[in-house]
């Protein structure tokens, strides 16, 4: 098997049989608040450790407020996270250019400023988000592929909403196209769609680049209706669900203790691999999470 990406968390590497598996999806899913950022913000800085170069963050959200990356990412390792340029061409010789094209993070939708569900919009809404959608995904591509070429193994997509129908969520099929037609596409076939027209003359280089995509591994941070953990374990999935292709599935939630509130987190998914079934308590401190013994 190939090696394990560690989450940059020891007891939880140890819970998870050593840690995740690459070229497979992991789904962090809990409330706001509840420490899904910072798990996905270690996850991504062991990437160094393990691979030579930390992860890359993917951002979601459409509202126009942006997750915490940056602030986790300085506080808790003194990582400085570089943004991508967003704008309407990719140029290929910028995407082999290792010092304009290696970002840490890229908010694509931050201006979008639009709901989370195609019921929310009228016919006109609807065909003017996904003429938005089809020309910035060009940019998400070039950002992908542009991190992976130069050794990037770690993607974690963030900002992914609540909704009552799993279906309806624009956001949920954004992260499919992006999960499937990016992150888990072969790395001459991504290049395809980049280059398009212009491939054949940068066929050789694709090639002096190629890279395996088995070999990358994808973590999804989810925002839940449900605060409670035990909520969260015994929740249904329907179709459409994000959770029902996972590989791996970490629930974070609020547990009672006594007269008091604290968070837990369950590992109820971990197919391929024996994993600790504890609920186990953390704690969030100043340098990440903290799990009990």
């Amino acid at each position: 098997m190939s090696k394990r990406l560690k989450t940059g968390i020891p007891p939880l590497d140890d819970m998870l049989g050593g840690g995740l598996l690459p070229g497979k999806l992991t789904v962090v899913l809990g409330a706001t608040g509840i420490g899904k950022t910072q798990l996905g913000v270690s996850f991504a800085n062991q990437g160094a450790a393990q691979e030579g170069e930390r992860g890359i963050f993917f951002d979601l959200t459409s509202r126009g407020d942006s997750q915490n990356h940056r602030d986790y990412a300085r506080r808790l390792f003194d990582w400085d996270l570089a943004p991508a340029t967003i704008n309407g061409r990719v140029n290929a010789e910028q995407v082999w250019n290792r010092d304009q094209t290696r970002r840490d993070v890229m908010h694509l939708f931050q201006d979008a400023g639009r709901r989370v569900t195609s019921a929310d919009m009228d016919a006109d809404e609807w065909r003017l988000w996904k003429s938005e959608q089809i020309k910035k995904l060009d940019q998400a591509i070039a950002f992908f592929y542009g991190n992976f070429v130069h050794g990037v193994r770690r993607a974690v997509i963030d900002g992914i909403e609540p909704v009552d129908r799993a279906a309806e969520s624009i956001q949920l099929e954004l992260f499919e196209y992006v999960y499937q037609q990016i992150i888990r596409k072969e790395h001459d076939w991504l290049a395809r769609d980049l280059f398009r027209v212009h491939y054949r003359e940068n066929a050789e280089k694709v090639a002096e680049k190629a890279y395996d995509h088995e070999s990358i591994g994808g973590m999804l941070l989810a925002t839940s209706h449900e605060v409670m953990l035990d909520d969260l374990i015994t929740r249904p999935i329907e179709s459409g669900d994000l959770l029902s292709n996972a590989n791996t599935i970490i629930l974070m939630g609020k547990m009672r203790e006594g007269n008091r509130m604290g968070r837990a987190l369950y590992i109820t998914k971990h197919r391929g691999s024996a994993c600790d079934e504890s609920i186990v308590p953390y704690v969030i401190e100043e340098n990440g999470l903290r799990l009990a013994p």
